[in-house]
């Protein structure tokens, strides 16, 4: 399998993803904002679909897109509690309008299709680069924000009358989903994020109380996934979307069957 740089592309690839996205995923989970991953994925297929019909590379569309809405959700802050019906208003019309994109230039409907389910076996040498270089943005920027970000996901209350701007933070964070939404959907689609970016989160959750362990733990069941998926779709044949996406779905399963974790600390 190793012999095929099209196969080592795509396990490098998956594996920067994994990390990625386990780590920015752990802190989504825990504050209870999974559904601005899910909403800032459908945002990055307009971006994409618009890169593609101007002639730009797919993944600098949904970058921009992405970190465009969570700059929006994240200053909107607690005001978009509650609010599901008009995100997912806004979902539909990201849709339409990558849908409208294609209606232009139907010869790209290839391309559409790795963007909405992920094509990781396409991934050349110049992605890799891109890919890391935004990981290691995302990674740092979360490193950076950590400790304030971790109080005020944990008492939100606390941190504020402490000084911690929670606007601020929290839309620092959603743009730092953003970019991990952007690489995630370079391996699973616009359409499978949550695969890589709650599924190991959530598995971690359920089986440790620690935050560097769960975190820890995150980024492994996500390299499991990636590079298991990956290495299922070479030996079966099977699309490597489906197959990370079974993966991730058989640990969250067997992860909540265990008694449920202690109070996070």
């Amino acid at each position: 399998m190793l012999e095929y740089e099209f196969m080592r592309n795509a396990l490098m690839g998956g594996a920067l993803v994994a990390i990625v996205s386990a780590a920015v995923g752990y802190f989504l989970v825990l504050r209870g904002q999974t559904f601005a991953g899910h909403a800032l994925s459908h945002t990055g297929f307009a971006g994409a679909t618009a890169a593609v019909l101007i002639g730009f590379p797919p993944l600098w569309g949904l970058v921009a897109f992405t970190m465009g809405a969570g700059v929006a959700m994240g200053l909107l802050g607690e005001r978009i509690s509650g609010r599901d019906v008009a995100i997912g208003m806004v979902l539909s019309l990201s849709l339409g309008l990558g849908l409208l994109f294609l209606h232009f230039y139907t010869t790209y409907a290839t391309a559409a299709t790795a963007v909405l389910f992920g094509n990781v076996l396409a991934i050349q040498k110049q992605t890799l680069g891109a890919l890391l270089g935004l990981g290691a943005v995302a990674l740092s920027a979360l490193a950076f924000i950590a400790r304030p970000l971790l109080f005020a996901s944990l008492q939100p209350e606390l941190a504020e009358a402490r000084g911690v701007r929670l606007t601020l933070v929290g839309t620092l964070f959603l743009v730092i989903v953003a970019i991990a939404t952007a690489e995630a959907a370079q391996i699973v689609g616009v359409l499978l994020v949550f695969t890589l970016m709650v599924g190991p989160a959530a598995a971690a959750q359920r089986l440790t109380a620690s935050i560097p362990g769960g975190i820890l733990l995150s980024i492994v069941f996500a390299l499991v996934e990636a590079l298991g998926g990956i290495t299922l779709a070479y030996y079966t044949d099977w699309p490597s979307s489906f197959c990370i996406t079974a993966l991730a779905a058989i640990i969250y399963f067997i992860a909540s069957a265990m008694p449920s974790r202690r109070a996070l600390r």
